[in-house]
């Protein structure tokens, strides 16, 4: 996945600069499952404060998923779904390799149900290409095709990609605390 990320700053003089312009960084091909892709686009914390000092926030992280008020933007490639069923698909590797890319939203997901999950976010989902479905409880599904806007707001959910292309989604992930202070699984 080729991602360029501009970001703006500030130079030595207090005026506003192109401070890089580039490969996002922290950007992940996964080898146990062909076609997955992700690259995480920037973070802020909690209470972002604008900084002039350049330093790139996604360098050295491990997690994914952002604090209460922090934001995390992620970019996500999700290959056909008859990937994960195809001759040689190794599951435990598969799982492996999440855990060492993206540990937190890997704990998030259902050993029984592959693919379902909930995390402490409110999420706005953007189909950047291709088609994927949303998936919530009860088997309940939407198709969704570019342009097409999500707000999910930490209920329990899946992406699925029915047809024989990749699917490009954009995650701009707030987090988020629950109104009675239970935890996501």
């Amino acid at each position: 996945m080729a991602i360029r990320r501009v970001v703006t700053g500030y130079d030595d003089h207090g005026r506003s600069a192109l401070i890089s312009d580039g490969a996002t960084p922290r950007t992940v091909a996964f080898q146990s499952i062909p076609g997955h892709a992700l690259a995480q686009v920037w973070i802020t914390s909690p209470s972002p404060v604008i900084s002039a000092s350049g330093v790139d926030p996604t360098e050295g992280q491990i997690d994914l998923l952002p604090p209460p008020g922090g934001t995390s933007l992620l970019i996500v490639t999700f290959p056909p779904d008859r990937t994960m069923s195809a001759p040689g698909f190794d599951p435990v590797a598969a799982g492996q390799e999440c855990l060492a890319h993206m540990p937190d939203l890997a704990r998030t997901f259902e050993p029984d149900c592959p693919g379902m999950h909930r995390t402490d976010t409110v999420d706005y989902a953007i189909v950047l290409s291709g088609e994927v479905w949303l998936e919530v409880d009860g088997g309940q599904e939407t198709l969704l095709r570019p342009t097409d806007v999500v707000v999910q707001q930490g209920t329990r959910h899946a992406w699925r990609n029915k047809t024989d292309m990749p699917a490009t989604v954009a995650f701009f992930m707030i987090g988020a605390c629950r109104e009675n202070g239970e935890a996501a699984p």
